[in-house]
């Protein structure tokens, strides 16, 4: 990690501490609100904007609701920078990976009381925005990954595949099985394979890296072997588009879907295959939250409570599974989700939602995320020690967890 990095890291935690501290001040008269979020998704924005203009008709004191796209990467800097220069907007999209530094920081404002029917929420789902009971963000993504299969290519896919036998099916399609959003940088989203060997990037209390444990090591060699001597995964540098085809299968989530509407192959949706600790299910998240020192909080906080009601997280489950229990069955979620079917949204969404863990978040989690990758880029290589490179994962990453 540079210097460069580690002060940039240090002044975001700063800039979302002193967040706490500013307050803000009330904007009386016609409001503009704005919120950040990731997507330039036409099909999201227009479904945003249209919940946007329902609300408007309802609150003419609200002039504008403009949401205001940034590109993902490097998402989270870009707004801790616009929170530091005065610039913080009223709403922001939260990565689950950023929940515990927005949380702990006080940035976000309370919004309990602005949530239609809280009280059924998954539990489960809410834990990570919340604090003494209050809850900051409301989880308005919440989404388990699956295993996208390409027919075409694999005919025989049984309903409850193991590990060995789904990377041995895409060894032998000559195509392989792909994780379109690792790209050897991401490794959170290895947890969806390492969870069924019973691993953990740290433990519950996140002060104890886990990378060293024997299940981690079990689990990241079955990865090593799959990538340079199974030929199941493509490797480092290289670029392989399930969703054009291009693919044997892909770990993703059920938003990914849309990528298939015009496939020119035949595909399914199975759940994650069952590992040595059996079943299990990693979900990727996202919040919505009012900024504290945004000048209309009261108006944010009412729209977010409006965007996020029963009517609107029905309409949102199109791209974004909701945490609402009534939304959360396979015949709700299948008028939003056409291209998949009742059993496959049953099996892979509401299953998964109920006994899904979320991908690693911690405090910090910005110098932990480079941290941890530059320390895993020897198990790159068909030689590593995959056992040492993982103890000197934890040998870097001790002091930051201990500092929680």
């Amino acid at each position: 990690m540079t210097t460069l990095s580690k002060l940039t890291t240090l002044l975001v935690a700063g800039t979302l501490a002193l967040t706490a501290c500013s307050g803000s001040t009330a904007q009386s008269g016609p409001k503009s609100l704005r919120m950040t979020v990731w997507t330039a998704n036409e099909a999201h924005l227009k479904l945003l904007n249209g919940i946007a203009d329902e609300y408007k008709a309802s609150h003419p004191d609200i002039t504008e609701i403009k949401f205001d796209s940034i590109p993902s990467d490097g998402y989270t800097t870009t707004l801790t920078t616009q929170i530091a220069g005065g610039n913080a907007p009223d709403l922001a999209w939260i990565l689950e990976e950023s929940a515990p530094d927005f949380v702990a920081s006080g940035a976000l404002a309370p919004i309990r009381g602005k949530v239609e029917k809280v009280d059924e929420l998954v539990p489960s789902a809410t834990r990570l925005w919340e604090k003494n009971g209050e809850l900051f963000a409301y989880p308005f993504s919440t989404s388990p990954f699956g295993l996208f299969v390409n027919t075409s290519l694999i005919k025989d896919v049984p309903p409850n595949w193991t590990w060995d036998q789904a990377i041995a099916a895409a060894a032998a399609s000559g195509k392989g099985l792909v994780l379109p959003d690792f790209k050897y940088q991401n490794w959170a989203v290895l947890s969806a394979i390492w969870r069924g060997w019973g691993a953990n990037a740290w433990s519950d209390d996140g002060r104890t890296c886990g990378f060293a444990s024997p299940e981690m090591k079990a689990a990241m060699s079955f990865v090593h072997k799959a990538i340079f001597t199974d030929k199941a995964i493509p490797g480092p540098g290289t670029t392989v588009d399930f969703f054009a085809g291009n693919a044997a299968m892909a770990v993703s989530q059920i938003s990914r879907a849309g990528a298939l509407k015009d496939a020119k192959f035949t595909w399914t949706l199975v759940p994650l295959p069952s590992g040595p600790k059996g079943d299990y299910a990693v979900i990727g998240q996202a919040g919505v939250g009012v900024m504290k020192r945004s000048k209309n909080v009261e108006a944010a906080s009412d729209f977010l409570g409006f965007m996020t009601n029963e009517a609107n997280s029905a309409k949102l489950a199109q791209f974004f599974p909701s945490v609402r229990s009534s939304l959360l069955n396979a015949e709700t979620l299948a008028k939003s989700n056409p291209l998949i079917r009742p059993e496959q949204l049953q099996s892979v969404v509401v299953e998964g939602i109920s006994k899904g863990v979320v991908k690693p978040s911690h405090q910090g989690q910005e110098e932990l995320n480079q941290t941890i990758r530059a320390a895993l880029d020897p198990l790159w290589k068909a030689d590593a020690d995959v056992g040492g490179v993982l103890d000197a994962v934890c040998t870097k990453i001790k002091p930051l967890l201990e500092r929680k």
